[in-house]
């Protein structure tokens, strides 16, 4: 494997104008959410990854983990184990970072640079100096055993925590070890990490950091093919070290400049916002109407089924549903119950193009039932449209597929013709699922 490189981007156009229906069209489309799921089993959740640019990670299981469920939306037969065979089996893909996301392995040597990055930190200066005796023992340890895990540090393991101060010391050593890149995620037990050496996980050609340059150009580049359409700031953030916002813009400028971004003008949005040259094609098409051939649907349409979306989803973050789908959106898990307006883990239901409304699950495992808390639509007379509730219908049969669940509990649904629809799936379940 070799580091993915800046493609040539000389005389690339530097900007475009675009409507607010192309927008938001492409920023799905780029996701791979529209116009309906074009990839299919284990390979195809492997190009859905590389697509997605980064896919998030979170340790809560209420419906199912939000990667699996942003894989679910994007991926026909998708299963679990695939996430785990793609990344810790086969080593196509590496997770890191205080945002922890996944990312193709070929791009490590620029993530191996804000590895580097990290060690300059105030707070991570502060680790060495407050727990230097714990990181020396654990770097031993870990090259001794192979692998390690904060299990390894419980008070039974004596052997384990002889040469330092017990677990909290070994836990933010190893979590230090991680970020400075002198360790990597070897697989998962449930959620939690097992470390092991770098240099046992991936290729050494892809161990050596990037240049600086080449790091910052990447991470923006990145940032904003993440986004579809955005900024890649800010960038003190994103490139681990300190940039002012006079040197932000000379980036951005030179990055226009090389070809690298396109300036876009999105109808109704404020401000200047970015997208990559590689994408201007797509995006010209669809200003045409053109739906990119790469783009086709192997099954369903988005309007023929409805695609219930992570919390975590990219497409969904509050700042992004707002501009794309005037859908204000907040994920309310950590919310005081009084602050709740919805659910806690509320998914919304994209329609066709468009974001209609929300609805609150929980997965029950000891009765395999999937339940539904409570459905909110944007406009209600959608509840009416015989169309929107054939493709929820649908949408809700894949996901209990997806689950295992043998039925759906929507008596907590207030609006009767979608609780109507939701519970029909009731008597179309023929046996129980694997």
């Amino acid at each position: 494997m070799t580091a993915a490189r800046l493609g040539p981007m000389s005389n690339a156009p530097t900007s475009v104008s675009i409507s607010a229906e192309t927008a938001c069209r492409f920023v799905l489309g780029r996701q791979g959410l529209w116009p309906g799921r074009r990839a299919i089993g284990k390979g195809g959740a492997r190009a859905a990854m590389t697509t997605m640019e980064q896919l998030q990670l979170d340790p809560l299981v209420i419906v199912a983990r939000s990667h699996d469920l942003a894989l679910h939306s994007r991926v026909i037969g998708y299963e679990s184990a695939f996430f785990d065979l793609l990344t810790y089996g086969e080593r196509g893909f590496f997770d890191w970072g205080g945002w922890l996301a996944v990312r193709p392995m070929r791009e490590l040597p620029y993530w191996r640079n804000l590895m580097q990055r990290q060690r300059a930190r105030p707070k991570m200066r502060r680790i060495v100096d407050e727990h230097g005796v714990a990181l020396g023992a654990l770097r031993n340890l870990l090259r001794e055993r192979g692998t390690l895990s904060n299990r390894d540090f419980e008070a039974g393991d004596r052997r384990a925590i002889d040469s330092y101060r017990g677990r909290k010391d070994s836990s933010l050593a190893l979590y230090y070890l991680w970020l400075v890149g002198d360790a990597m995620t070897h697989h998962r037990e449930g959620f939690e990490r097992v470390y092991a050496p770098a240099d046992a996980v991936a290729p050494p050609e892809l161990l050596v950091p990037a240049a600086d340059a080449d790091t910052d150009r990447f991470m923006m580049r990145k940032a904003v093919a993440f986004a579809g359409i955005g900024r890649p700031g800010p960038l003190s953030r994103s490139l681990a070290r300190t940039v002012t916002k006079d040197e932000e813009r000379a980036l951005e400028r030179e990055l226009v400049g090389s070809g690298v971004l396109v300036d876009v003008e999105v109808e109704g949005w404020p401000g200047r916002h970015f997208m990559t040259s590689d994408d201007l094609a797509v995006v010209r098409g669809l200003e045409r109407g053109r739906v990119p051939r790469a783009w086709a649907p192997l099954e369903t349409t988005t309007e023929e089924e409805v695609t219930l979306l992570s919390p975590l989803d990219p497409a969904v973050s509050r700042q992004r549903a707002t501009a794309l789908f005037g859908f204000d959106y907040v994920w309310e898990i950590y919310k005081k119950q009084e602050l709740v307006q919805y659910g806690r883990y509320t998914m919304p239901i994209l329609w066709g193009d468009g974001l209609v409304g929300r609805i609150d699950l929980r997965t029950d495992r000891r009765t395999r039932t999937l339940v539904v808390n409570g459905a909110w639509l944007e406009d209600k007379t959608l509840a009416r449209s015989t169309d929107f509730l054939d493709a929820l219908r649908a949408g809700m049969l894949r996901m209990l597929t997806f689950l295992g669940a043998d039925r759906v509990d929507a008596s907590a649904v207030k609006t009767v013709p979608v609780r109507r629809a939701i519970t029909s799936l009731n008597s179309k379940r023929r046996s129980p699922l694997r």
